[in-house]
């Protein structure tokens, strides 16, 4: 493998590149290339195989995609360029970049093939002839055995996140999927790690490959502060909620290393009253779309994900990184904390360790070149003084906009003899507790009806408390109209439970339940986070 030397800046426009694309990224606002974007876009552009090592966020979707489109037939309405992707969200995240590209080539079609969505409706829109297809290898081969997608005539063939469709068990379908198109095409391959059986597709497959390795190094952001924190397993969720009390940021991503880790933690925090929703492969399509649109709005706080699961997620203005386990690649690391701390925004990493996983933390600082500062837990007095400073904050906005509301309360406690420091004081504490719990309370009317007009309840009670199905059933009917045979899915948990309620009875749900009780346990319940 080459590796990148070369530090000169190089600009789109002094590209050989077609003046509809040049205006397209000026309207982006792409002025100068990365490093991954500097060397591939000369070689793809004179038709060389090429095989790329480099990781998420060095532009790899302009690296192939400007001179790809050069290369598209507009008059030509069959697919002449395939992109294979892990996951669907890298899919689409791909497309959509593309299509940003494409604002000048009406003529010239890009879509998105992957499971999860109807093929008969990606049948119709490939049936009105789409050169440019980015897809899932499964549902790619499933539309090849429908005879619904035509490879025949592709000329350009490229692999995206490499590593991580092989990890997945997509190597049989990759191979068919290439046997499948004319050999005199044009391959290109990308990957954060290159190993045997990534060199076993290259050496197979393309022919005279241009190598391209960008440095790990060269990835790590110098505005992401980076801290390691000794935790024991039993602490870890206690450590995440208190990160997150004392940082307050708008938009986080918590990384586990497995999906039963993702689900437990996704669970305390549910619990706990944040706005949280959990990303893995067991997630279902049409859920994921939700749950990024949640993110991306504002109205999820916390995204907890595998590494697998959050390929392709681009978040923006994204403050925080928590590893709440040590990736188990070194590569994982910078692809991790390489999600915030972008576009000269700064951002937190925060890396959870064991004792015995020192070792581990000293291997990611040599790979990434990179220097990771020792933390410690954040205390009850910091999160505490937190929460202060957004009181402060709170009681600042309203004195500043003199939009004072029931003053006579004060006048009330007055005549009661209480002193205005006293009362002050009593204030305050009403507010603090108040914020301290402001995640607990729902608002009715905000929440979501999923696809079957079902919305999800949180109640707090659940098989500590001796609850089963049926107390809730019998709780609900006895208090709403609703009845046994039209409620839905209730999962029972050891701590709290999960009620599915048609949308049209959530409102007298919320308000009849609450305040109940079911098996001497007074129920609280909201719209869960989901």
């Amino acid at each position: 493998m080459e590796e990148n030397k070369e530090k000169e800046v190089l600009k789109f426009e002094d590209l050989n590149l077609s003046e509809k694309l040049k205006r397209a990224l000026k309207d982006i606002g792409y002025i100068e290339t990365t490093e991954i974007q500097k060397q591939s876009i000369p070689y793809i552009l004179k038709g060389r195989d090429l095989i790329g090592q480099s990781q998420t966020g060095t532009g790899k979707t302009a690296s192939f995609g400007l001179p790809m489109i050069e290369k598209i037939d507009s008059e030509n309405r069959k697919t002449q360029a395939i992109i294979l992707c892990p996951t669907r969200e890298l899919a689409v995240q791909v497309t959509q970049e593309l299509r940003k590209y494409l604002k000048y080539y009406e003529s010239i079609k890009c879509m998105a093939i992957y499971g999860g969505e109807s093929i008969e409706r990606q049948t119709l829109g490939l049936k009105k002839g789409v050169q440019i297809i980015v897809g899932t290898p499964g549902r790619v081969m499933d539309h090849m055995r429908r005879r619904t997608i035509k490879l025949n005539q592709v000329k350009m063939v490229i692999l995206d996140e490499a590593d991580e469709m092989l990890n997945i068990g997509f190597e049989e379908d990759i191979e068919t999927i290439l046997k499948d198109i004319p050999e005199n095409r044009q391959t290109i391959l990308f990957s954060a790690t290159m190993n045997k059986r990534i060199m076993g597709i290259t050496k197979k497959y393309l022919t005279n490959p241009k190598n391209i390795k960008i440095k790990a190094e060269e990835l790590t952001v110098e505005k992401i502060k980076q801290e390691a924190i000794e935790v024991k397993s039993k602490m870890k969720d206690e450590t995440v909620c208190r990160i997150i009390d004392v940082i307050q940021p708008k938009k986080a991503i918590v990384f586990c290393n497995t999906k039963k880790k993702v689900d437990t933690l996704i669970d305390e925090l549910k619990s706990k009253g944040y706005k949280a929703e959990s990303l893995h492969g067991d997630i279902k399509q049409n859920q994921r779309d939700r749950i990024m649109k949640k993110l991306k709005s504002g109205n999820i706080q916390i995204l907890v994900a595998t590494d697998v699961a959050a390929r392709g997620i681009d978040v923006k203005d994204l403050e925080l990184v928590i590893n709440y386990d040590i990736p188990q690649e070194l590569e994982y690391y910078v692809h991790r904390i390489g999600r915030t701390g972008r576009n000269g925004k700064d951002g937190i990493a925060y890396t959870f360790y064991t004792g015995k996983e020192k070792l581990k933390l000293k291997e990611i600082e040599k790979y990434a070149n990179t220097k990771i500062k020792m933390g410690k837990i954040p205390t009850l007095k910091e999160v505490d003084e937190a929460k202060n400073k957004k009181i402060i904050v709170k009681i600042e906005e309203i004195i500043k906009s003199k939009e004072f509301k029931n003053i006579n309360i004060i006048n009330d406690l007055q005549e009661k003899q209480y002193n205005l420091e006293e009362i002050s004081k009593a204030l305050i504490t009403y507010i603090s507790l108040n914020i301290n719990n402001e995640n607990n309370n729902q608002t009715i009317n905000t929440y979501e009806a999923d696809e079957n007009g079902f919305v999800r309840l949180f109640l707090n009670v659940g098989k500590k408390d001796k609850v089963m199905v049926k107390d809730i059933v019998g709780c609900f009917s006895s208090y709403t109209a609703l009845s046994s045979q039209e409620m839905g899915r209730i999962n029972l948990l050891d701590n709290f439970s999960f009620v599915d309620v048609p949308e049209s009875y959530v409102d007298e749900v919320l308000k009849n339940v609450k305040g109940k009780s079911i098996k001497n346990k007074v129920v609280n319940v909201e719209v869960a986070n989901s």
